[in-house]
């Protein structure tokens, strides 16, 4: 690991440590797309930056502006993100599958001056901006990364025509710790999504933690896969590459993930709980064809032996001699191959977060010993209010408390961050900002929580998601859909339906990739989602994951029926959010007459 690190470097805004990598490591890799047909320098980096920060500052764009992107992972993101933030104006990313009238009022909010975007995105940025027009709102620029269609400017254009008074220099030391570093727009699951404003002082008190997992330094690789909209991307494949100097890998399609994994051997990942879901589903398939009986029998054995030490560590206790020089044995023998066929061999920070993850599915993980951390947070406090460390993961929380955050359970029951990562507040809304961060600082997640003796906090649902039966118990949904989705590996989505009803149901939708695999292996002749869902081979085996659920459940969450979609939902449709979270109030509408079916 290298010596240098975020407490050794104390930058004071990430332009300030943008600059030091460029000086000290000119000619290493900063960016590259996978299978490396583009390398950037961190020279060449700082080159570019430079020449897009002069070209915008010709047109109009400096201090106190915002700029918004809307692109695949590429090494164009990173390039003008951190070029905007040196002419001192504010980058904020917008999801791609936006529709045009939600581009419109987050336009609207953040009073953009330019969009910068691939041309495969410029009709639909064009079309907002037209209507934006219309309502009053100005975007003077549509700027496209690639081949510019009419009415946007090409970023060539923009790099080859500077202002020739621009002051690169001073005007990147003029941006100060408490200027915008960028607006994150939240999910929108309860209506307009709010423009998160967060300073350079947020994310960097935010990555002190950074310290807790060894430091950070250009030997570190990250693969840039989920989207840059998304905070959590942000902070581990953008804004810590930019404090630490680490090799970003950019990878445009989430399909491609396993492959980026393999090609890349990443030292530091973050995967939300729907990846590792899949990738625990796909081993075990895997380990369960395996041809000898005798090497499946011992996968098995190295798998459980695995699991026991995880669950050894999650409850604080020393395993003996024997059970050590075991699971040393399991991982020379079994464990070892399994992380470097995957590509996870050299990781040293690996987190989940953004949602709960199955307790089972983070517990196979640790067993096949991936230093799996869960973390829990959210956009109003730079991602991230607590965290696991490696040497303690307690199975079922999302750790404890990062450096310089509070984290306290209030009267109710609601979990409350307090600490110099929490937001600045939310553009342009005042009011939603006083009912959110409270007079004493403490940020209200919305979120019910548990904090155990030693510290470690455990999230039960959201608050406003409990569902109430009609014998007035208390459930949680999401720890139901998180109970069926790692017993049932064919489900994508799931949705609980409970609210004042006398029992549980469940709108299940396939998911797409593991659906076609189960297909292939039970030569199914007709393998669209909609003849899958109803193929009694696959409700049979949807019915043995529930079941299997059910057995885990008590008995008042446990789900009696079912139903499987014809539909899979997309992020960013009208039943998930961008960020993969239930729509609850239209997936009720929107499907009404199957759950009445269901209560029938």
């Amino acid at each position: 690991m290298s010596s240098t690190s975020v407490a050794a470097a104390s930058p004071h805004t990430l332009c300030e440590a943008f600059q030091s990598n460029v000086t000290a490591y000119p000619e290493a890799v900063a960016l590259r797309t996978l299978g490396g047909a583009v390398a950037i320098t961190w020279r060449e980096y700082g080159e570019r930056v430079r020449a897009i920060a002069a070209g915008l500052a010709a047109r109009g764009i400096g201090r106190g502006d915002t700029v918004a992107l809307m692109m695949t992972n590429r090494p164009e993101f990173h390039l003008c993100d951190t070029a905007i933030l040196h002419t001192g104006a504010t980058p904020f990313s917008v999801y791609n599958t936006n529709p045009v009238d939600l581009l419109v009022y987050q336009f609207g909010n953040a009073g953009n001056k330019a969009v910068i975007c691939e041309r495969q995105f410029a009709p639909q940025v064009l079309a907002a901006v037209e209507k934006a027009a219309a309502q009053g709102i100005t975007v003077e620029h549509v700027i496209c990364v690639d081949d510019a269609p009419e009415g946007t400017i090409s970023l060539a254009d923009i790099e080859a025509s500077p202002a020739a008074d621009f002051d690169f220099e001073s005007t990147w030391r003029a941006v100060a710790p408490e200027d915008l570093l960028t607006i994150v727009y939240t999910s929108g699951t309860t209506g307009p999504p709010k423009g998160v404003e967060l300073t350079h002082t947020n994310f960097i008190e935010n990555a002190r933690v950074v310290e807790e997992f060894g430091g950070g330094g250009r030997e570190d690789k990250v693969v840039s896969y989920l989207p840059d909209a998304h905070a959590a991307n942000r902070w581990f494949a953008h804004y810590l590459s930019l404090l630490s100097g680490a090799e970003i890998t950019t990878c445009p399609d989430l399909k491609q993930v396993a492959e980026a994994l393999i090609e890349v051997h990443p030292s530091v990942f973050l995967g939300v709980p729907r990846v590792w879901v899949k990738v625990k589903a796909a081993l075990e398939e895997r380990f369960a064809a395996e041809p000898s009986p005798v090497r499946r029998t011992l996968v098995d054995w190295a798998v459980r032996t695995g699991r026991a030490r995880a669950r050894a560590v999650s409850d604080g206790r020393s395993q003996n001699i024997f059970e050590t020089v075991q699971y040393r044995l399991a991982d020379r023998l079994v464990l070892a191959t399994v992380r470097e066929r995957l590509g996870l061999d050299k990781v040293r920070v690996a987190v989940t977060g953004s949602a709960p993850i199955p307790r089972d599915t983070h517990e196979f993980f640790l067993g096949l010993g991936l230093p799996l951390c869960e973390g829990y947070g959210m956009t109003e406090c730079t991602a991230g209010a607590t965290v696991s460390r490696p040497e303690r993961i307690k199975i079922g929380t999302v750790g404890t408390a990062l450096p310089g955050a509070e984290v306290t359970i209030g009267e109710d029951g609601e979990v409350l961050v307090r600490g110099r990562m929490v937001m600045r507040g939310y553009r342009n809304d005042p009011g939603k900002t006083a009912e959110t961060v409270d007079g004493d600082g403490w940020l209200h997640t919305g979120d019910i929580g548990e904090i155990d003796a030693e510290g470690f906090l455990k999230i039960v649902d959201r608050k406003k998601e409990i569902i109430i039966n009609a014998a007035g118990k208390n459930m949680s949904p999401t720890n139901i859909e998180n109970t069926v989705t790692e017993n049932t590996p064919l489900a994508g989505a799931v949705a609980v339906i409970g609210e004042a009803r006398s029992y549980n149901t469940a709108l299940i939708c396939l998911d797409p990739e593991l659906a076609a695999a189960f297909a292939e292996r039970h030569q199914l002749s007709d393998r669209s989602i909609a003849a899958l869902a109803a193929d009694p081979v696959v409700l049979q085996a949807l019915q043995e994951g529930i079941d299997a659920a059910n057995s885990k459940l008590s008995r008042v969450e446990q789900i009696k029926r079912f139903a499987v979609l014809p539909d899979v939902w997309a992020p960013g449709s009208e039943c998930l959010t961008a960020t993969g979270k239930l729509r609850r109030k239209p997936i009720a509408i929107a499907y009404a007459s199957t759950i009445e079916s269901l209560y029938m």
